[in-house]
């Protein structure tokens, strides 16, 4: 009894005190240690097993405030008359129930977003930026200088929607860039776009009203809406982005948000004209929606004048305008930002406190002081030049190799393009092939909600000219495996495709 049993490893990463109280804990519930039985003194226990009497007396607390044993002052501990009910082990073979997920959790796990993001990393991915281009000295300098001179309350728990400083230059610089009219208090600062759609979704709407979205659209806002509940009426896409001369000629339901990707329509790479722009602020107001405008890839235009903001265009109160770092600079810097109408900030920002949606308060100084230093803008300047060669060339390259199997314009920013395919073809078995080489296309069709439109949407702005020949012949090489697949007899084919299945 001297040691009660006990064996322990002095090699194992489990703590001394650990393992006598797990050791302590199996003997009595097994009844190798009976119950109202005494055990040795942490004393004596601690002689025996040569640790300290502190370890001994750690593992018997344990014991103690479980119930399981009585530790009095100058008495020897002793087991529990009446053992503390704990559930009865599994039988053997018998399954061990996890816990269920709810519906929420459900729709998160089968949403189109998280099937898409499984294994499309690749040098081609879209919305992938050219890390290699990140200018990484003159950043560690902002975020050293952050480091030594950010006051004390931006480092506490005061400001979750953001750093006022951070606020300050943003509100600047959109007003000049992108015609967005904004105070440092009407920016909330928050992780990703992702995060301010959540958020957007929590605050301003209730589960079982209708938002539009483009279709073909982004998956992350399709899965932010999904989770909330919110029943997503498809805002057909056409060369011009968005139409919504198309809603209001048809019985569709009446909007609580309309998302929108005006400036850089993702993923077909449109930008939403002057007369639509106007057209959709008019719908939002006689509807009483909210526009949510994702400017995405704003900074790389590579041809013609921008055309201003829809919040710009709008009296401030129809539309939120939402805008992240993680292509502009990196997509690990996890900053974004989003410009609401002054009585939505308390909520909003309530809501984001509540959620713990926090971006990080040195890199919302550092990037403060990258943009008012000119880094900025002289970051996207050079890489503005970069990515238009590199879309050009993966363009052209497309459709030297494809020839009319592929119809593929000149991107007119961005960091990707959307190449299109006859009807016939299998874009998501095309792209699973593709991506055996290492790429990390998308099907455009797993953007659709109702559109039909089938090809791929492949990343440039990461890709070299090895990059681009190398993709064209990929998938030149797979749609020579469909139309080979296809001309087979029917039973073969199916043998095949079964056989080929990702």
């Amino acid at each position: 009894m001297e040691t009660a049993g006990l064996y322990l490893s002095r090699d194992s990463a489990v703590p001394l005190s650990e393992q006598i109280y797990r050791g302590l804990r199996a003997a009595i519930g097994d009844g190798r240690l009976p119950p109202g039985g005494k055990l040795p003194s942490s004393r004596r226990l601690a002689a025996a097993l040569e640790v300290s009497r502190n370890t001994v007396t750690a593992a018997y607390e344990l014991l103690a405030a479980e119930g399981v044993v009585t530790v009095r002052s100058g008495a020897a501990p002793r087991i529990a008359d009446t053992l503390p009910s704990s559930p009865a082990p599994p039988r053997n073979g018998a399954r061990v129930q996890s816990p269920a997920l709810s519906k929420r959790g459900v729709l998160f796990a089968s949403s189109p977003w998280a099937a898409t993001a499984k294994g499309a990393n690749g040098r081609l991915q879209p919305g992938t930026p050219a890390l290699g281009c990140f200018p990484r000295d003159a950043w560690g300098r902002c975020l050293r200088r952050a480091a030594r001179t950010i006051p004390a309350t931006g480092l506490f728990y005061d400001q979750p929607s953001g750093l006022t400083v951070l606020k300050e230059v943003l509100a600047r610089y959109l007003a000049a860039e992108r015609g967005v009219r904004a105070q440092a208090d009407t920016i909330l600062i928050t992780p990703s776009t992702q995060a301010s759609l959540s958020l957007l979704s929590t605050c301003l709407t209730d589960p079982g009203e209708t938002v539009w979205l483009e279709d073909p659209g982004y998956l992350g806002a399709r899965a932010a809406f999904t989770a909330a509940g919110l029943r997503i009426a498809p805002l057909p896409v056409d060369d011009h982005g968005a139409d919504i001369a198309a809603m209001t000629g048809q019985d569709a339901p009446p909007p609580r948000l309309i998302y929108v990707t005006p400036s850089h329509q993702y993923p077909m790479g449109a930008r939403l004209p002057l007369p639509r722009r106007l057209a959709l602020l008019e719908t939002a107001r006689r509807t009483g929606a909210v526009v949510l405008e994702d400017d995405y890839d704003s900074e790389f235009l590579f041809e013609g004048r921008p055309v201003a903001a829809l919040q710009g265009l709008s009296s401030g109160e129809e539309a939120i305008y939402l805008g992240t770092f993680a292509k502009s600079m990196i997509p690990g810097l996890r900053l974004a930002y989003m410009v609401v109408p002054p009585h939505l900030v308390g909520p909003l920002a309530a809501a984001q406190r509540a959620a713990g949606l926090y971006a990080g308060a040195i890199p919302q100084a550092a990037l403060a002081d990258f943009i008012d230093g000119g880094h900025y803008r002289a970051h996207l300047k050079r890489i503005r030049t970069l990515y238009r060669e590199r879309g050009l060339y993966l363009a052209e390259t497309l459709r030297a190799v494809l020839g009319n199997r592929v119809q593929v314009a000149d991107p007119s920013g961005g960091v990707q393009l959307a190449a299109r395919l006859d009807q016939e073809v299998d874009d998501r078995r095309l792209a699973a092939a593709v991506n055996a080489r290492g790429f990390g296309v998308a099907a455009l069709s797993a953007y659709a909600l109702e559109a039909a439109t089938r090809g791929l949407v492949i990343g440039f702005a990461a890709a070299t000219r090895a990059d681009a020949e190398a993709c064209a012949e990929a998938v030149a090489a797979g749609l020579d495996e469909q139309r080979a697949v296809e001309k087979q007899p029917p039973a073969k084919r199916s043998l095949d495709r079964r056989a080929g299945d990702p």
